[in-house]
């Protein structure tokens, strides 16, 4: 039962069942259809029991999961004994399963509470699978979603983060949270249900316990109702975060363009632009300090490159350039003399080659996209090859050598520029940077018999 009370008068005025609170909330919050079996974990302890025992009250067809996770050791014995027969006193169907989860944990490069919580959601999901279960309910109830505020203030977070926990994630659906703890206790004992206790629960060696057992204690001597107060604000701040996320993906419509370019002036128009940025940036991988640096970098020079894991952005002077990072290994392409023909070759880049005899009406063009060279001072096969550290040659009409990457810096190539070059070998020296400059070594001169005529087509697209 939970009790109602008249502030002006404290007198008990009547008393409503938590079935029928669990029930409006699940039907609220349109967690549960009633079609197929709800899968529920049942750990043993009092919230999983009041959660199992609730739904069976209320119909639903209910299937206990149980996980041993190793870790306390006659404990879990006990526990996983205790849930066996809860699930046969309720008549329910029970599933167990046993995990090392230290050594999961250990393999996996995470804490014990991660590992647990990890192994046993993939388990919840292969049941329901299996099952061809509705939903999979966990015990979370309102002072749960209390601590989960507090440890995300104290922790750091954004607006996700103080709305407190999920009635629903996908699957999994928490029909518990609109009651506390205490409700929870009332009711088993009401319902002379039994439960066991996790001895954990009693340390606060973690930081959950910790704000349980020593945070809130002093919190309520502050204020005594002060569990519903955060819940009620978690609870506004949901809401909050619901136009929020509306505003963002409005953004996201208008700003990230089908070629992933985010036109700069028009994201200065709307409210907190470097939050806007952040929240269209992190689905490509962004965290939020390097979106901040973006954001700082947009007053700057264009040209400047950030990167996640999987994405890279270039600041251009109107747009932010978002593209896939390739992760390709490098390929080299060979042309010996046989492949010199006028027909054009596809690969990369697009390419012809054309063999000529110099005539005095040969004529040359003065366009970057065509170069010339002296057929007789090339060996043979040529390779096409992207740049790389320490590569050089001595650009047309000088004398002496240049490095590519000061080349690229003087001509101000962008890291993504400098990545979609490639250039035409001859052995190990350079003959052209392809569309761009071609070498002096190999130029035309006065001896010149044969030259070769290489053209590139830039309307490929380079990829």
């Amino acid at each position: 039962m939970i009790r109602l009370w008249n502030l002006r008068n404290p007198c008990l005025i009547f008393f409503v069942p938590m079935r029928n609170i669990v029930r409006t909330y699940i039907e609220k919050q349109q967690l549960l259809s009633g079609d197929g079996p709800v899968l529920v974990g049942l750990s043993g302890g009092a919230d999983s029991v009041a959660l199992l025992a609730l739904l069976v009250q209320l119909d639903y067809p209910c299937v206990a999961l149980h996980c041993n996770f190793h870790l306390r050791g006659d404990e879990s014995v006990r526990d996983e004994q205790f849930a066996r027969e809860m699930a046969r006193t309720l008549d329910v169907p029970f599933y167990k399963i046993d995990f090392d989860t230290t050594a999961y944990g250990a393999e996996h490069h995470l804490s014990i509470e991660m590992a647990a919580r990890e192994l046993r959601y993939n388990w919840f999901e292969e049941m329901r699978l299996r099952l061809g279960a509705q939903a999979i309910a966990v015990a979370h109830h309102r002072d749960d979603s209390v601590e989960t505020v507090l440890m995300n203030l104290v922790r750091g977070t954004g607006i996700r983060g103080v709305g407190g926990i999920r009635p629903k994630n996908g699957y999994v659906v928490r029909p518990l949270l609109a009651v506390s703890r205490s409700e929870i206790l009332d009711w088993l004992a009401e319902q002379q249900l039994s439960y066991v206790t996790d001895s954990t629960n009693l340390s606060d060696a973690y930081t959950r316990n910790f704000i349980r057992l020593r945070v809130l204690p002093l919190l309520e001597e502050l204020n005594p109702s002060v569990k519903a107060a955060i819940a009620r604000t978690a609870d506004h701040l949901a809401e909050t975060e619901a136009i929020y996320l509306h505003v963002v993906e409005k953004a996201r419509r208008e700003l990230v363009k089908e070629d992933l370019r985010i036109p700069v002036a028009r994201l200065m128009e709307y409210p907190s632009p470097a939050t806007i940025l952040y929240e269209l940036l992190k689905p490509y991988g962004f965290i939020r300090q390097v979106a901040d640096d973006v954001f700082r970098s947009l007053t700057g020079e264009s040209g400047k490159m950030f990167y996640s894991t999987d994405y890279r952005l270039l600041k251009d002077r109107e747009y932010l350039l978002l593209s896939p990072v390739k992760k390709e290994e490098e390929q080299e392409y060979t042309f010996t003399a046989d492949d010199i023909v006028e027909e054009v070759w596809r690969g990369p880049v697009e390419l012809s080659f054309f063999k000529s005899v110099i005539t005095t009406d040969f004529c040359f063009q003065k366009d970057k996209r065509i170069a010339y060279f002296d057929y007789d001072k090339l060996s043979f096969p040529l390779t096409l090859r992207k740049w790389k550290e320490g590569d050089w040659f001595i650009p047309f009409g000088m004398k002496g050598r240049k490095k590519l990457s000061d080349y690229f810096s003087d001509h101000k190539f962008s890291r993504m520029d400098k990545e979609q070059t490639w250039l035409l070998c001859s052995g190990e020296n350079i003959l052209w940077i392809v569309g761009e400059r071609s070498d002096n070594r190999f130029c035309i001169d006065k001896t010149t018999k044969s030259v070769l005529v290489v053209n590139f087509f830039s309307t490929k697209i380079i990829e």
